[in-house]
């Protein structure tokens, strides 16, 4: 079967194109009757051999996916390492899969087993599950699930997603909705469904009594929501309604200036202006070491009427502040540097142009990183020594040192410009790989999603 990448660009409108050194493509899926999609996770074994992702489908998404597979990435050897048998394009669905950095397992989103055509996949009718690959027969349901009052301390009333183990393995975070506050915004026809954000920690099992309706699940590792959002925040304040774009901050947290670390996920939280806009910000929350303690705003396990509450020691900061200048908004995922000390985002520079910006975990030493032209695309990923970040940009991979030298000399494009662009980058531990997803034409214009990779190490 013969496939071509569409649109190869041949003129180099970019800065530093005269230095750009060959940095030949390697394709490592070839079977073009499904997709293999990264997603922008940590898709990277810890032996940096292999790379996970998932199947899902153009039109279904992760509803359709039923496979969660690894391939090597020097031999094309492809493992599934969880199935779903019978899915159907309206799920349960498995997806958004990550790899831990300390050992050979693996998380992912996984729809409710009760999910049907009249009541689908959902983002508030899901979990997350490790696959430990010692024995992939046997998968562990990490958050556990109660939808009935009193909800249960520890346990969530809704979904997961894109799960992501800290540095050390000890810790996942993620993303979340309720479905407490769905079912509530459905009756009342007011907003209460707000994504937020939520950590897990292998603490205790959470045991929840199941029900006959499959709606209820229970889970080895101990949950807890660390973002405080609210339908209408005040005009002009930090309050946010809705939180995502988040990733662990450091391998190890952040140096504070007491000089230990703090554990904490950076993310991007929306604010109201002054005049009631909505605006895209830069946040951190600190995390304490015990999530299970009731913090000040109310419960742990949430309440019929509101969502639950972070725990005693999390603390929400805003970083950026941008809503009141004429180029408002930050977006993508906020990526920190491995040691804590940067974190980098997307916003617009003074022409509007959409650029590579840094801050620091305490909200410092706000710093334009790049100064393209024309709008950088995202992706940002960082190189494992923390002295340069990866981006897409012109149809293409693109690095960027951090430092005082100008532009033109911090700047190397990696890849050739193509269209549609590479995506869902992924760096390898060594910091010698980039792992990417190409969109490949075949035979009758369909499209596949294959995975590549490019050695940069050279």
């Amino acid at each position: 079967m013969k496939y071509v990448l569409l649109g190869i660009a041949f003129q180099f409108l970019i800065f530093g194109c005269k230095t750009m050194k060959e940095f030949p493509e390697k394709q490592i899926t070839h079977d073009l009757t499904y997709n293999h999609d990264l997603d922008n996770n940590d898709n990277f074994s810890p032996d940096n051999q292999w790379l996970v992702y998932d199947t899902r489908t153009d039109d279904e998404g992760i509803a359709a996916s039923a496979k969660i597979e690894k391939v090597n990435i020097k031999t094309g050897e492809k493992k599934v390492l969880y199935q779903i048998k019978n899915n159907q394009i309206w799920g349960p669905g498995v997806g958004a899969v990550s790899y831990s950095p300390v050992e050979n397992a693996v998380v992912f989103i996984h729809g409710l087993k009760n999910i049907t055509e009249k009541n689908p996949y959902q983002q508030w009718r899901r979990t997350g599950v490790i696959i430990d690959e010692t024995n992939i027969e046997k998968p562990i349901f990490m958050d556990a699930r109660d939808i009935d009052f009193p909800y249960i301390r520890g346990a969530l009333r809704g979904g997961t997603h894109r799960h992501e183990f800290s540095g050390d393995g000890k810790w996942i975070g993620f993303t979340y909705n309720d479905a407490i506050m769905k079912a509530l915004e459905d009756s009342t026809r007011e907003k209460h469904n707000l994504r937020t954000i939520g950590v897990s920690k292998k603490i205790s099992q959470v045991n929840v009594k199941s029900d006959e309706n499959g709606e209820k699940v229970s889970g080895e590792w101990f949950s807890a929501l660390v973002v405080r959002v609210v339908a209408n925040p005040k005009l002009g304040s930090d309050e946010i309604s809705h939180a995502a774009g988040d990733s662990w901050v450091g391998k190890n947290g952040y140096l504070k200036e007491n000089g230990t670390r703090q554990i904490a996920r950076a993310f991007i939280g929306t604010v109201r202006d002054k005049n009631g806009k909505s605006v895209d910000e830069v946040y951190i929350v600190d995390i304490p070491e015990k999530i299970e303690i009731e913090g000040d705003f109310g419960a742990l396990e949430g309440t019929k009427t509101d969502l639950p509450m972070p725990p005693k020691g999390a603390s929400q900061q805003r970083l950026t502040f941008t809503a009141e200048t004429p180029q408002a908004g930050c977006v993508g995922i906020v990526r920190s540097s491995p040691d804590g000390d940067l974190l980098a985002f997307l916003a617009k520079d003074k022409y509007g142009i959409r650029q590579v910006f840094t801050i620091s975990p305490k909200g410092e030493g706000l710093t334009q990183l790049t100064f393209h032209r024309t709008d950088v695309d995202g992706s940002i990923r960082w190189h494992p020594n923390g002295k340069s970040v990866f981006y897409i940009w012109n149809g293409s991979i693109n690095r960027c040192d951090i430092g005082n030298e100008t532009f033109e000399k911090r700047f190397k494009q990696i890849t050739k410009p193509s269209i549609p662009a590479p995506s869902n980058l992924v760096v390898s531990h060594d910091g010698k790989i980039i792992a990417f997803n190409r969109v490949l034409t075949i035979d009758n214009n369909k499209t596949s999603k294959q995975i590549f990779v490019v050695d940069v190490s050279k």
